[in-house]
This record gives C-alpha cells, sequence and structure tokens, in this order.
C-alpha cells in the first residue's frame, strides 16, 4: 500500500529546498582585513559576490550560497567563505607585490594621452 501522506510529505519538502525559486533579502557586510576593505554582498538570487580592495586594487569573486536557510551573518561568522576570502586576499596581495617589466620606471599620469 502507498501511503499517501508520506509521499506528500516528501512532495513539499522537494518544494522547499529547491532554493533557486527563493528570492533573498539583499545584505552586505563590510570589515577591515589585513589594511584592506572587505565587503561581503548576498544578492536577491542567492549568489554571494566578495570584493576585496587594498591599496587601490580591488578584485572581486563569486560565489553560490552555502546554507539558504541560515543568515547570511551566521554564514560569515562559522567560516563558511573563508577558503574564497582567503584566496582573495592573497590574489590582491601578489598584485601589490607585484611589479610589470614595461612600466616599471615610469609615471603615470591620468591626464596624460597615450602616445602610440
Amino acid at each position: 500500500m502507498f501511503d499517501i501522506k508520506s509521499l506528500l510529505k516528501r512532495g513539499i519538502e522537494k518544494e522547499l529546498l529547491d532554493v533557486d525559486d527563493y528570492i533573498f533579502m539583499p545584505e552586505s557586510v563590510k570589515i577591515v582585513i589585513d589594511n584592506g576593505e572587505l565587503n561581503c554582498v548576498l544578492n536577491s538570487d542567492g549568489r554571494v559576490n566578495i570584493f576585496y580592495t587594498k591599496h587601490g586594487i580591488t578584485d572581486v569573486r563569486s560565489a553560490a550560497r552555502k546554507h539558504a536557510f541560515t543568515s547570511f551573518e551566521r554564514e560569515l561568522e562559522h567560516g563558511m567563505y573563508d577558503d574564497i576570502i582567503e584566496d582573495l586576499v592573497n590574489e590582491v596581495e601578489k598584485i601589490i607585490d607585484g611589479q610589470s617589466k614595461y612600466f616599471r620606471n615610469r609615471v603615470l599620469t591620468i591626464d596624460s594621452p597615450l602616445e602610440p
């Protein structure tokens, strides 16, 4: 015999767990890390964008929401995106420590025209 109650329960649970249909309240959390500014943004579609800016260099990473039924701040507190943040900070540090082989001895001004 089929148990109609459990069949309906499974169908409802499946619908509840499909987070692609949900609209999230956008949130933004900003903190300072290693003299740079970290901005974690939860978009309404559930995508998370993480921006890191230091010494005028900005990089961004995007991730899918990891635990949709947990508050965004709680996810951040428990380190759900720490791996992404660490990669982002390391990449910006690598850019800051790098040096161009073409523009090493040149001072660039914003208003100077480019020469061919």
